[in-house]
This record gives C-alpha cells, structure tokens and sequence, in this order.
C-alpha cells in the first residue's frame, strides 16, 4: 500500500495532495478526491502524471484537481477540473475540455410507476432501439439545411423547441438554458460541418446511452420532493453529446495550438495541453468555436429527448404531459466555462476546464433556475448499465472544486482490455437475467461497456457526498438500455 500510495499526501479521508514537489513547474499543488480504496486504480494509469502536468498551465489557481472516477484521458484526465485567472494570463487548452465537447447528461421524470411500465419493458426497449438513430455515423430522423445547420450553434437547444420538439420548460432546466452566447458559425470548418451533418438527434456510440431506470432508494425526502420524486418511480436518462462535430473541432485546435505555445512562450510537459491565454485571438477562436459544438450537444440532446417522448407516447398510448414526461435538468461534463470566484481576497473571472466532471452550485447561486434556488443544482451521475445511477444536489462547500463534481463511474478498464475480459461471454444475457434488458446498435459495444469495466459508481458518489462536494439525493436502477 505505502509504495504505490506514494507520492500522495493523506489531508483527510475523502482527499489527498499531490505535493509540487512531485515535479519541477507544478505552480499549484494537485487535489485527488478519493477514497483509499479507489486510489490503486488511479495508480495503474497515467492520470496522475496529468494531474501533474495541468499544475503547470499557465494563469491556474489553487490547485489541479481531479474527481473520484479520474482516469486517463487526452492532455487533461477524465475527471480533471483546472480553472486559471484570466486577467493574469490564464490560458484555455482544448485537452482541458475533451474531443465530445459538452457530453452531457439529462433526466426525465415520469408519472409512471415500475408496475406501470414491467409488462412493457420489452416493448419500450425495442422501440426506442428502432426509433432513436444510435452508433457510430447515425443520421438522424430530423433533418436541416445548412442554413438551419447554422442556426442551430447559435441557439442550441433553442432551435429545437422552436421547432416544436419541447417546451420553454425544458430550456430552464438546461445548463445555460441550452445555450452559450458568443457561438461563432463562421470559422467552423468545412470538415466539421460535414461531420456533424444530419446527426441531431442521434444518441452516438460508445459509453452514449438511453436509460430506463426506476428510483430505487430515495436520501433526501424533501429533496427529491421538490423534484417530485418518489420510490417505484420510472425516470429516463440520456447520454450524448456534440458527436463528430466536437471532435473535429477538438481535433483542429488541439493541434493548431501546438504553434501558439511557441508564440506566446508556454512551456507544458505534454503536447496534448496545448494552449493559449484565453484573450489571446487563437484562444478567443476556440471558445467561439466551442460553443458552437456545445450548442449543437444541447439541441441535440433535446432533440433526442423529443424522440424519447414519442416514443413513450407511442408504448403508452398518452401524451408526454399527461405521462408527467418533464426534464429534471440537463449538465454539461466537458466544457469550459467562465464564473467568477473569490481568489486571494479579489473576485477573479475564471476559466474553468470541466473534463469529465459535472458543474455543482449550491444554493442560492444567480445562475440556477427558481424552482432550485433554495436546494442546489441538480447533479446527474450515471454508472455502469448493469448498476445503479444517482442523482444527486451541488452544495455550498463545493466552492472548493470550483462549484464541480464527478460525472460517472470511470473507467477501470480500456476498452480492448473489456473486450478480451469478456470473450466468450453474452453480457446481453448476464444483464437480462438480473433484470436489465439492453440493445445495442454496434457490434462489440456490450463487451466494451460491460459493468467490470467500470469503477462502481455508488464508491465514486459516496467520496462525492461524503467530501461534501455534491449531495445524495435519490438512487436509480436501470431496466433497459440502448447503448450506441
């Protein structure tokens, strides 16, 4: 234990630091939330040497800090959270953010209850595999021109609902509304356009997901009141993100950045944290380009919500008003975003790199809808398909982590190593005989995304809950699944 614990210094039993001494350039220590017991994993990769790295971007305060289901990742960890002062040249670096920027999460409620829907199930999964466009290259049923492809950046999930696929609801209970301003169209490349051509409205592949789930375990009754929330209560789960336009637009600037460290005198020890201060005109042309894909992540998770409900409509045989069918709240988990903190006595602007982790405020924060005003924002922490998911509430106390959290479980296994760990097995017939039924559209996506290649998420969210960070609000259990 002591060898590989090393060189983590114990502050208490939900944090450890990694000292600057770890190596020469850190300018802030790193903050690792976890609890011994997760730690080894963290060991066996190279997220800690990320961690590391992140301590010598230029402008960071505090600390590198990374979250429970931390793992290894492009420049900045999965579950990395690094926030520098812009005003004393704080850069952004698009491995800070990720290649799916704005990979999201939102979840429904229902007015369904689990015997409502038990006769169902299997009809319920088999139409939402047939009517939501899911894997790798999936067109979408809702199809635009390039103009209204272009639309779409600058008004986000916006656009869908004016076009009918939702209600001015759903936009109050989005991160940002659905939208950040500032979305520039115009320096979007022709390469990412095509790759994000006819694909709002498609879940995607890979860990991207369609979760029917039913509350198992509620922690906080007057929480989960305001949400409406009870035990035996269906709720729905999607898990998608800005496809193959954010990647390309990651994909474009992670390399172009490559020239602006020679440009502006940056030194960082991996090439994948390339970067520019952020009022720099290279830094100011991938936020503008950034938010573009974060729009097209939130009109798209809208648009697939509006599926969702049809589809339910169509197994229910009601409307999606009348089967209760209202979005809880939708978080972005890789994204920058810039908010103000108190650093040093001064109220600083900021610019917070969320890489795998989920934004937390806590009560009372001006940028949270009314209805959550009094108890925080709304916190959404999937797992594994064959586990628990949570939802959870942002505190007070997360201050700390620049109003952040986890966003998942984190992988404990690649996925060549999940594959080979899963030769010979069917994982559709070990989940169907604990309950869960599960359809994906790519071949070999189940062996990948089996339950043992994740960490168990209820470990993550108890490190979470219990550092202070986030709270447990209720706890639920898949029923199907749609994987990409």
């Amino acid at each position: 234990m002591d060898n590989w614990q090393n060189p983590l210094q114990k502050i208490d039993d939900y944090r450890w630091r990694l000292p600057k001494s770890y190596m020469a350039g850190m300018r802030v220590p790193g903050i690792i939330y976890a609890e011994e017991r997760l730690l080894e994993a963290v060991m066996r990769d190279k997220a800690l040497k990320q961690v590391a790295n992140a301590a010598f971007l230029p402008g960071i305060v505090r600390y590198s800090l990374a979250m429970p289901d931390i793992h290894w990742g492009y420049g900045l960890p999965i579950g990395g959270v690094v926030a520098t002062d812009i005003e004393e040249g704080g850069v952004i670096t698009p491995g800070g953010v990720g290649f799916d920027i704005n990979c999201g999460v939102r979840l429904l409620k229902t007015d369904l209850m689990e015997k409502d829907v038990k006769s169902r199930i299997r009809e319920l999964v088999n139409t939402l595999y047939n009517d939501v466009p899911a894997g790798v290259g999936s067109e979408g049923k809702i199809r635009v021109s390039p103009e209204e492809e272009k639309k779409i950046l600058t008004k986000g999930a916006a656009w869908a609902v004016g076009k009918g696929y939702g209600t001015k609801e759903d936009l109050e209970n989005t991160e940002e509304k659905g939208c950040m301003e500032g979305a520039d169209p115009s320096i979007v490349s022709d390469r990412a356009y095509q790759r994000g051509k006819r694909q709002s409205g498609t879940l995607g592949s890979g860990n991207h997901f369609i979760e029917v789930q039913v509350i198992d375990e509620i922690y906080d009754t007057g929480t989960a009141r305001v949400f409406n929330l009870e035990k035996g209560q269906i709720t729905v789960m999607i898990h998608s993100g800005s496809r193959g336009f954010g990647y390309q637009i990651c994909d474009e600037y992670s390399r172009d950045m490559g020239r602006a460290l020679t440009k502006y005198g940056i030194a960082v020890p991996d090439r994948q944290l390339a970067c520019a201060p952020v009022k720099s005109p290279e830094g100011q042309a991938y936020i503008a380009s950034m938010k573009c894909a974060a729009n097209y992540a939130w009109n798209n998770r809208q648009c697939l919500m509006h599926l969702v409900r049809e589809v339910f409509e169509k197994v229910f045989k009601k409307s999606f008003k009348d089967l209760g069918m209202d979005l809880i709240y939708d978080v972005a988990h890789n994204i920058a975003k810039f908010e103000r903190y108190d650093i040093d006595g001064k109220n600083r602007l900021l610019c917070v790199h969320r890489k795998g982790a989920t934004r937390a405020f806590g009560p009372g924060h001006p940028d949270l809808p009314e209805r959550y005003k009094e108890i925080g924002q709304p916190v959404i922490i999937p797992g594994d398909m064959g586990r628990n998911s949570f939802l959870l509430v942002g505190t007070q106390k997360a201050e700390e982590t620049f109003y952040s959290t986890c966003h998942g479980a984190g992988r404990l296994l690649s996925r060549t190593a999940a594959i080979s760990a899963c030769r010979g097995r069917s994982i559709a017939k070990e989940l169907e005989e604990k309950g869960i039924l599960v359809l994906a559209s790519g071949k070999g996506v189940l062996a990948e995304e089996a339950p043992e290649a994740y960490k168990n998420v209820t470990d993550v969210v108890h490190v979470v809950h219990g550092a202070g960070i986030s709270k447990r609000v209720t706890r639920m259990r898949p029923l199907c699944v749609i994987k990409g």
